[in-house]
């Protein structure tokens, strides 16, 4: 009977201290939560240095968006601007010749390397993204923001990623964007100036509305895909792992660290096409 009794009240006591210790937990992650709130109204957005860190320190900075250039691979190691929402998409202007870059100092690939290479020329910051004016428009014919795409992959899924971050930015009031391919050694290239062909692109997102900040990471194979774009996303610290870029490092550490470990997509509007 004793032997029962002291078994009982043990039980009681596990079961008192659980839910203390989850009690607690949850009081924690509150608090980290005002904190990150907190913290994010401190900052002034309309200065905020939304850049990744350069591996190669050649960063560009254009009036519509900067890019990080890496002349080993010749082209960008990532394309970064800001997406508002008021932005027009509607806009139809005339697409103006690819030209070099004037701006990289190492000189941008030259446009002959994509001819006849069976590789389109695929924007990493979309003119799409930029039809509100003429100027933000033709900054993207750069050859500095172009990397080789397969047709049917630039056509396909990552044209339908790219609506879906236009479809965001007027949804959420805006986005950071940052994207770009993996560079790795021993990528097959093209052309007389050897221009890697990636074999993964990616996209990095940091939404700030309503104060709560939240970002988005998609990883795309090259080639296209019929599956949905929420199979794609991963975390951000897997890109920087991959990639030995630091993704929005103006962040304060303690938001940085938690958001960039989020592979939670569902808060983000998708739906069964996409």
């Amino acid at each position: 009977m004793y032997k029962l009794s002291f078994l009982l009240k043990f039980i009681f006591f596990l079961f008192v201290f659980s839910a203390c210790r989850e009690n607690n937990d949850k009081n924690d992650a509150d608090s980290a939560l005002i904190f990150e709130e907190s913290d994010l109204r401190k900052i002034n957005w309309d200065e905020f240095d939304f850049y990744p860190t350069s591996t190669t320190g050649q960063v560009v900075k254009h009036k519509f968006f900067s890019l990080s250039y890496h002349e080993d691979f010749e082209q960008a190691e990532w394309v970064a601007y800001e997406l508002k929402a008021s932005n027009s998409f509607k806009s139809d202007f005339k697409r103006p010749y690819f030209i070099d870059d004037p701006k990289v100092k190492t000189g941008s690939a030259d446009w002959k390397n994509y001819k006849n290479s069976g590789y389109d020329k695929g924007h990493l910051c979309p003119a799409g993204d930029m039809k509100f004016s003429i100027d933000a428009y033709n900054e993207t014919f750069y050859t500095s923001n172009i990397s080789p795409q397969k047709a049917d992959f630039n056509a396909g899924v990552w044209n339908r990623l790219e609506q879906k971050v236009r479809y965001w930015a007027d949804k959420y009031d805006g986005l950071y964007v940052v994207t770009g391919g993996i560079l790795t050694n021993n990528l097959k290239t093209i052309g007389k100036e050897k221009v890697a062909i990636p074999d993964y692109f990616y996209k990095v997102l940091l939404d700030v509305s309503k104060d709560k900040p939240r970002m988005i990471a998609f990883l795309v194979p090259h080639k296209n895909s019929n599956q949905p774009l929420y199979e794609f996303v991963v975390s951000v610290d897997e890109l920087e792992e991959l990639t030995g870029i630091d993704f929005f490092p103006h962040l304060p550490d303690d938001m940085e660290n938690t958001i960039e470990k989020n592979i939670n997509y569902k808060s983000w509007s998708f739906n069964s096409l996409q």
